[in-house]
């Protein structure tokens, strides 16, 4: 059975598709349900905003289940404890926010694989193998590299040490987190300022030449993202899709009523 789209999804960053994803912030998985019908490519569930707890986190990664859409699952914070209790739900990556130096990179990846691959991760396989249905040898072999480490580079002073966050082994992915990125230079939003833009320019430029896969957050500036050498987006969250599509519901019922 189709798991958690972790293959789907290196197969069209590889193929330079660009995977477009959304963040699911609501508890019902229904959400994450429709987001697979929606023909987005990744759900990014957030367990560092909102109200997420280990049940609703399992039912949001069994609803990709069948598809081929790839599950993260945000962490709130590189902890190992955080990790461990989502980490053998099966989610396609685990998203770590705010690492900030090369300490916080080698921990997050650490925290994400067993002993015999170098980590410090607890053995309890789980979804992993199927609740024993695949073979336990063949998962452990998997697990090398499933789930993918995704950590986000989200504030100035990681950008600070981001030659030295490279050269830590077994980073699958760095994601970009504008906003909070932004914030951290004191301009909040200011997508353009060129010391801003600056900076996310060399960010990416570095993560592309070290050839980890490159991803960001953002809801608009696409094209510039894409100049950036950015590999997938996510571009929206739930709670702005349903504001957004509420209003503009709205708009056209007023207009049609008069």
């Amino acid at each position: 059975m189709k798991r958690n789209g972790r293959e789907v999804f290196l197969d069209k960053v590889r193929a330079g598709a660009m995977p477009l994803g959304i963040a699911v912030t609501f508890l019902d998985s229904a959400v994450t349900e429709l987001a697979c019908a929606a023909g987005f490519d990744f759900v990014w569930i957030d367990g560092e905003h909102g109200e997420f707890g280990r049940e609703n986190a399992m039912h949001h990664l069994m609803a990709v289940d069948g598809t081929d859409v790839a599950s993260f699952y945000r962490v709130p914070a590189c902890d190992h404890t955080e990790i461990k209790r989502v980490i053998d739900f099966a989610p396609a990556g685990i998203i770590i926010p705010m690492v900030l130096d090369e300490v916080d990179a080698a921990h997050a990846v650490s925290y994400c694989r067993y002993p015999i691959h170098g980590g410090t991760r607890g053995v309890g396989p789980r979804r992993g193998h199927n609740y024993g249905a695949e073979d336990f040898g063949k998962y452990l072999e998997t697990s090398a590299h499933d789930p993918l480490v995704i950590i986000q580079l989200e504030h100035i002073d990681a950008a600070r040490r981001l030659d030295r966050i490279l050269e830590v082994p077994g980073i699958d992915s760095i994601l970009i987190g504008p906003y909070d990125f932004s914030m951290s230079m004191g301009k909040p939003g200011m997508w353009d300022d060129p010391e801003v833009s600056s900076a996310l320019d060399e960010c990416c430029r570095k993560i592309r030449e070290k050839g980890i896969i490159l991803g960001c957050y953002t809801e608009g500036n696409f094209d510039v993202w894409k100049r950036r050498g950015v590999q997938y987006m996510g571009i929206r969250n739930d709670t702005s899709a349903m504001f957004e599509g509420s209003r503009l519901q709205i708009a056209r019922a007023r207009e049609a009523l008069g």
